[in-house]
């Protein structure tokens, strides 16, 4: 190969990579733009980051999570505002598990859903179901709505007993016991999903028929967009 060649060759790699910083700028600039903190709009919320900690049914920290911080679209964080004032009213916090999810943090999923010899989460997350089943039943999906950044994973804390309200069942757990409509708990249970259910509702979310801490933004912005920024907090504007 001659010089010339080898040149012309390095040239064009020197493009393309300047192009893919270039793109890369402009997506984190759209994001920026699009996205915020949660706290920054909803300063009442408790965050427990699942996917930051190790206490997730992986049993790592998840691809994408490099703060525990919780990333939403500007949209969806001004109908979870209305939601907070809506529970506060009744004396309880929101408490958030998860929000926006980046595709990194999707792609581990499935790579560890392959794995079907890494059970160490399988106590406490599935106890009833073979790994090997987890992807064929849609708990493991390779596109998550939460990759386009208006959905939320959450639950209610009580400001009077300051505990976690009790749903009847833990975030994550994968089988029926996690349905909305699941009557196999108690009452008590069964209304404090109702509860968290009605006021998502009543500020423009639409929930998720398996799992009763699920919620999506009716009119998200980004409907056939599916992000990979890492969940780490946006700068100040």
């Amino acid at each position: 190969m001659n010089h010339r060649l080898i040149h012309r060759l390095s040239m064009v790699l020197c493009i393309v990579s300047l192009l893919g910083c270039c793109r890369d700028s402009v997506v984190d600039k759209e994001f920026e733009d699009s996205f915020v903190n949660i706290t920054d709009v909803v300063p009442d919320v408790i965050l427990e980051i699942r996917y930051f900690s190790t206490y997730n049914f992986v049993g790592d920290r998840i691809d994408g999570y490099e703060q525990p911080v919780a990333l939403i679209t500007k949209e969806a964080a001004e109908a979870l505002k209305a939601v907070s004032d809506d529970v506060m009213s009744q004396g309880y916090r929101l408490k958030i598990y998860d929000a926006y999810r980046p595709q990194s943090a999707v792609d581990h999923f499935v790579r560890w859903a392959a794995d079907t010899a890494d059970v160490r989460m399988k106590p406490f997350f599935y106890p009833d179901l073979d790994k090997g089943v987890l992807f064929e039943q849609d708990y493991i999906m390779a596109k998550s709505g939460h990759t386009r950044g208006s959905t939320v994973d959450l639950t209610l804390f009580d400001m009077n007993t300051e505990k976690e309200v009790d749903m009847g069942g833990t975030f994550d757990w994968f089988g029926i016991e996690s349905h909305p409509d699941f009557l196999g708990i108690t009452e008590k249970q069964y209304a404090n999903r109702m509860i968290l259910r009605d006021a998502m509702l009543r500020h423009g979310f639409k929930p998720l028929e398996s799992e009763w801490w699920h919620f999506t933004l009716s009119d998200e912005p980004y409907k056939d967009t599916y992000f990979n920024h890492p969940v780490r907090l946006i700068p100040a504007k």
